[in-house]
């Protein structure tokens, strides 16, 4: 698996735009530092849904009082707590649908 970091963000961004990277890092950093305080400070749930792209969501997960360790069997009470989701968007959701290339495969 390929792990892209936000240094690869920016770098593309400023491709995009034919900027240089240093010259456009602070704002990619702006973005998700907005992104992440904005999911932070969901109380206790907030949406972000950003056109043609997705929805991240921070949803309240229920209290389990009879979860289980797995190691010990001991059972414990697991509070409730936010998580996040992100739902892609249409035009995201139709290009992933697309069926993988193969490389073994003929006429590629």
């Amino acid at each position: 698996m390929k792990t892209m970091t936000k240094k690869d963000v920016s770098k593309r961004v400023a491709d995009k735009m034919n900027e240089k990277v240093h010259n456009v890092e602070h704002l990619v950093d702006i973005v998700f530092e907005s992104i992440r305080e904005i999911l932070s400070e969901a109380d206790p749930d907030v949406r972000i849904e950003i056109r043609d792209f997705g929805v991240f969501e921070v949803k309240t997960t229920k209290a389990k009082p009879k979860a289980r360790n797995p190691k010990t069997g001991e059972i414990i009470y697991v509070p409730p707590r936010r998580k996040t989701h992100f739902k892609p968007g249409k035009l995201l959701k139709e290009v992933l649908k697309q069926p993988l290339k193969s490389e073994g495969t003929a006429g590629n």
